[in-house]
């Protein structure tokens, strides 16, 4: 996937979890952030990041922040919005038959339902861009409906389902995703329970740059 519209700017702070000031062109504009996550790491003072225009003339803000440098990483796409899109071009790519976004299963929609000859795939979609000594890490904030959408694979699992966690690196250079158990015990255990109900958890390897994210490799984790 591309960006199109897209400028160059440096992070000033971060009021609250949804908006954003930046420096644009020498003043201070107050812009989207399509990422709730905590993003500590990344949206420091002075980082230089990367603005969307939006083309809605009834928004109150003009651009939405899509991807920031980290020293050491490189660009990192925070886009939350952007995983299900990137897996979606991967799957198309793959050899099902059937790829069906946004499919409700038991009390949650999962992202993604897909058949294959016989088989029936449940996949839900986990953007990760948490990196900590080399290693990405997931989720950056507790997260009640990640932990739900464990047990429904873990239940669909146990009904014949092919199920997946997808973990996307939104990130290079990274190569193994692990749970944050320091921030979520409970997500971490869940995890656990999927696997040993024989969720299949994987790693989306991306290419990155500031206005572009790419899925090149699949990986077990």
């Amino acid at each position: 996937m591309k960006y199109k519209n897209t400028l160059n700017a440096k992070f000033h702070s971060r009021p609250n979890r949804f908006i954003a000031n930046v420096w644009l062109d020498g003043k201070l504009e107050t812009v989207h952030v399509k990422n709730t996550g905590r993003c500590r790491e990344l949206l420091i003072p002075n980082a230089s990041v990367v603005l969307q225009r939006s083309n809605n003339p009834a928004r109150k803000t003009k651009y939405d922040l899509i991807s920031v440098y980290k020293e050491k990483t490189g660009w990192v796409n925070i886009d939350s919005q952007a995983p299900n899109r990137v897996v979606k071009e991967w799957l198309l790519r793959q050899d099902y038959t059937l790829i069906r976004p946004e499919y409700n299963y038991g009390s949650s929609r999962l992202d993604f339902y897909m058949e294959r000859d016989d088989e029936k795939y449940l996949m839900e979609v986990k953007g990760c861009t948490l990196e900590i000594d080399g290693i990405g890490y997931f989720p950056d904030a507790p997260t009640e409906r990640g932990v739900r959408h464990l047990q429904e694979l873990a239940r669909a699992a146990s009904q014949g389902f092919r199920c997946i966690t997808a973990f996307v690196i939104q990130m290079e250079g990274i190569h193994e995703v692990r749970a944050n158990t320091a921030t979520h015990r409970e997500f971490g255990e869940a995890l656990d329970r999927a696997r040993a109900a024989g969720v299949q958890i994987v790693g989306m390897e991306c290419r990155v740059t500031k206005d572009s994210l790419e899925i090149t490799n699949e990986i077990i984790l």
